[in-house]
């Protein structure tokens, strides 16, 4: 049986500050080859180059990964200012009506930081520009230096709905997370369910109700040693099998030999 193939958001960067270039990171193709048994597929997130249809039909599931351009906040109905950061348009051009079609179809996908808060714009819900500047709220953000290992590693718990799917997944209703995000939900969108928080009531992980696909997604980043981590693995594992169980309901059914 062919692996189902995942689409993987891809971020514009620039090479030697002048060639552009559509990429995504190793970690999520690794995450999904290695632990979701899919077929990684980075998308040059454009509408010049792609359309809603075409991906949806060429993808059994997506993963709309983190990047470090935000949502315009006119997704949302609020006006830009400078603590909202970067931005890439692009990508909010095809991520959001992408997850609206997913969410309508049934198609599985898995959101990840900025896909966790695209996922909550694109059902209407609305961010905050700055998570820190919150009274009572953490530093969310990754440590400005480091390696990897210290940008990574588990910073804070993440208290889960008991009975939730999140819960039922990771069999634990407290898991230890990264944290690597400046935004955070203001407004849940419509059927946004926040099925998981941080210490200081930030929401962490969300799924949209009702959904008859795979819609679960997280503010931290799982796609970091995912084949290692006690949380990331069921949580790519129960992705992948939303794909496969998606790829094989689409595959024609064989005519019968007529003898």
């Amino acid at each position: 049986m062919a692996r189902p193939v995942i689409g993987i958001i891809g971020n514009q960067h620039l090479v030697n500050e002048q060639y552009r270039t559509y990429a995504g990171g190793a970690m999520n193709a690794e995450a999904v080859a290695e632990v979701a048994g899919g077929l990684p597929l980075v998308i040059p997130a454009d509408p010049r180059f792609v359309c809603i249809g075409d991906l949806l039909e060429v993808c059994d599931g997506f993963l709309f990964t983190g990047g470090r351009p935000n949502v315009h906040p006119e997704e949302y109905g609020e006006p830009e200012t400078e603590a909202h950061g970067a931005f890439d348009r692009a990508r909010d051009a095809v991520a959001l009506p992408l997850i609206r079609a997913c969410v309508e179809r049934g198609q599985p996908f898995l959101g990840v930081c900025r896909g966790f808060q695209e996922v909550n714009v694109a059902m209407g819900g609305s961010l905050y520009p700055e998570i820190r500047d919150l009274p009572g709220r953490m530093n969310h953000r990754m440590p400005p230096d480091g390696t990897m290992e210290e940008k990574f590693a588990l910073r804070h718990a993440v208290t889960l709905t008991e009975g939730g799917p999140f819960h039922r997944i990771f069999g634990a209703t407290e898991v230890m997370t990264n944290t690597l995000h400046g935004q955070g939900i203001k407004t849940p969108g419509c059927r946004i369910v926040i099925d998981g928080h941080a210490p200081d009531s930030t929401p962490e992980a969300i799924y949209v109700d009702g959904a008859p696909g795979f819609t679960l997604s997280v503010q931290w980043h799982p796609e970091y040693r995912a084949a290692q981590d006690p949380v990331s693995r069921p949580l790519f594992e129960a992705f992948g099998a939303a794909a496969r169980a998606w790829a094989e309901s689409r595959r024609p059914v064989p005519v019968a030999a007529v003898a």
